[in-house]
């Protein structure tokens, strides 16, 4: 019987077998970096607001503690959006006619909130405490960054549950003295880098490299 395909057949097959692999690489690979760029995390994307309120500005230049704003992150599992009588409080008095400050005076005025677009939105099938965190050390820049250095708030990181597990696998890297939660400058000193960190901040450790169940699904997902 005559052969019916030239002997280069084969060597097509062979190459068509690899450039498909190849593609299937590719295509997967593509998806992966779009599912990882700021144009799905939203990293470093800043998000118009109401009003141009800057961190940069009330924390790093006059100073602002994190919690005369969020005034419930060590109580509660939100940390809350300030009222407009926490603006108003200020601004009353501090550029009190400023143009770009009307809707602040508006909503004081009308008894109406403010409404600021989210940086920091969780699925809803995602639970996050806030006081939790920070009463064990957790510092507010392991998750929100150098916000005192944020002209704009932009999220600094995915807060995928990638994110959140490399922290709970291994949380020591991000402890810190509970009274430098907001401190934005803390370093850690050789003392700290030497200490039980754990014991340091009352944290019952179970075994090594585990504190409770803290990787258990029902942690944050109830």
């Amino acid at each position: 019987m005559p052969q019916i395909f030239h002997r280069s057949a084969n060597t097509l097959a062979k190459l068509s077998i690899v450039v498909g692999g190849l593609a299937a690489v590719s295509v997967l690979g593509m998806l992966y970096a779009i599912q990882v760029s700021p144009y799905v995390t939203e990293v470093r994307v800043v998000k118009d607001q109401p009003i141009p309120f800057s961190h940069e500005h009330h924390v790093g230049g006059l100073g602002l503690d994190c919690r005369y704003c969020h005034h419930t992150v060590e109580k509660t599992a939100s940390a809350t959006i300030p009222p407009v009588a926490t603006c108003y409080n200020c601004h009353k008095v501090v550029w009190g006619d400023a143009p770009m400050l009307k809707p602040v005076r508006d909503a004081y005025k009308n008894d109406t909130p403010i409404e600021w677009n989210k940086v920091h939105d969780l699925p809803d099938f995602a639970y996050f405490n806030h006081s939790a965190h920070v009463n064990k050390g957790v510092g507010c820049m392991s998750c929100h960054g150098r916000v005192d250095k944020m002209p704009m708030m932009w999220k600094e990181k995915t807060l995928y549950m990638g994110f959140c597990l490399d922290c709970h696998r291994n949380p020591e890297p991000n402890l810190r003295p509970v009274e430098a939660m907001t401190d934005m400058e803390w370093e850690p000193s050789e003392e700290w880098k030497e200490t039980d960190k754990f014991a340091h901040l009352g944290i019952r450790k179970t075994k090594p490299g585990h504190i409770n169940q803290l990787t258990n699904c029902a942690v944050c997902h109830r």
